[in-house]
């Protein structure tokens, strides 16, 4: 009878020790039949206009090949916390998504300061941040396992856009003004940069915060000091404001923006405002009525699905979550953290339906560095040219 119980006691415990061990070696967020994802991005500050866009394409992404089956047996299950632009906030749905929600990863969190803010966070949990809504250099630098982003960054648009107008425009007075954030001193630096690399300097500057609407000082000050050309470093507000308030001083000056000003809400701004602004982007927009039928077809399912019509950062969190899905299928039924990052850096030549191309790899993070240059006309984004620039 003894040797019975303690026979029992002891097959007892090695089960346990067993289901322990089952337990340990799951990898969060991934169970048998699903994968959690995070993202926090901004639903209702003052980049909501992207961040909704955005966030509303990666669901119709996942939900689509949820019901085609899901990828290896798995559905996704997608959560999105708002951080209204705000690092505070930030900081706390981060914490939300890792320690209730228990996500694998995160795909397209939305802002360079709170990015930023985040990565520690999410690194010490050995939690991926894939994919930012962010074309800083701090979403892949300095390197770290755990970070891909699939942007050229605002410096590689800004150094290549400066080129551009320096040597096709005839261009020499540049000048900036920019958000007083990690994002705004991000797009200032490419300006920097370029201009020491041509033997010009950017001659003046202004700096503001991201909630400012008031820019008649800044703009008579860079007026005044003869700027022909002026890099922004701003979103979708303080743009159409800037741009307003120097068409109502008379002033035509030529202004370039980046991956951040390259949305159509800045192109319908009343009264054709923003007619003849320039921006720089890692690929080009496709409008509803753009000849490749994927690029409607894609329109048509967000419209539809949502009741407005998707812009250019819904068209690139809609790839985002095509590559993450690509790699996801690559990784297997035997998901985990290595098996994922293997997945990612395998990816080569990823082709989206906007004709934009991505590369990773084990020491290549960072998806593409191309830019291309844009301007509105008649209410539109139009290429300037129909290939990349470089500098």
């Amino acid at each position: 009878m003894r040797t019975r119980t303690i026979g029992r006691v002891c097959g007892f415990l090695i089960a346990a020790c067993l289901t322990l061990g089952t337990a340990a070696a799951q990898q969060r967020g991934v169970t048998d039949t699903e994968i959690i994802v995070g993202t926090m991005t901004d639903l209702s500050g003052v980049t909501a206009v992207q961040g909704v866009n955005n966030a509303d394409a990666i669901r119709l992404a996942f939900d689509e090949v949820n019901a085609a089956g899901g990828i290896n047996d798995r559905k996704i299950r997608y959560i999105v916390e708002d951080h209204q632009y705000q690092v505070p906030r930030a900081v706390q749905a981060i914490n939300k998504l890792i320690n209730s929600d228990g996500v694998f990863f995160t795909i397209e969190d939305g802002g360079t300061p709170m990015n930023n803010a985040t990565f520690p966070i999410a690194i010490e949990k050995n939690v991926p941040k894939l994919l930012p809504l962010s074309a800083a250099r701090s979403m892949y630098e300095p390197f770290n396992r755990l970070k891909f982003s699939q942007y050229s960054s605002y410096v590689d648009q800004m150094r290549a856009g400066v080129k551009y107008f320096v040597e096709q425009k005839g261009r020499k007075s540049i000048c900036a003004m920019y958000q007083d954030t990690d994002f705004g001193r991000d797009v200032l630096a490419g300006a920097n940069l370029q201009s020491e690399a041509m033997g010009l300097k950017v001659l003046a500057t202004t700096a503001h915060k991201p909630t400012d609407t008031d820019f008649s000082a800044s703009v008579a000050k860079l007026r005044d000091a003869k700027c022909d050309l002026i890099i922004m470093g701003t979103i979708v507000r303080d743009t159409t404001i800037i741009i307003g308030t120097a068409r109502k001083m008379g002033w035509n000056v030529d202004f370039l923006g980046q991956l951040a000003t390259y949305d159509t809400a800045i192109a319908d701004a009343p009264g054709n405002i923003a007619e003849g602004f320039y921006s720089m982007s890692p690929s080009l927009y496709g409008y509803p009525d753009d000849p490749r039928p994927e690029v409607r077809e894609l329109a048509r399912k967000f419209k539809e699905r949502y009741g407005f019509e998707i812009n250019y950062l819904g068209e690139t969190g809609y790839t985002s979550a095509q590559i993450v899905i690509e790699a996801l299928r690559r990784a297997g039924r035997n998901l985990t953290l290595d098996s994922l990052i293997t997945a990612m850096e395998s990816i080569k030549d990823f082709k989206d339906i906007l004709g934009a191309t991505y590369t990773f790899g084990p020491n290549q993070h960072h998806g593409t560095t191309s830019a291309f240059l844009s301007v509105i006309h008649n209410g539109r984004w139009e290429p300037v040219l129909d290939h990349a620039l470089s500098y």
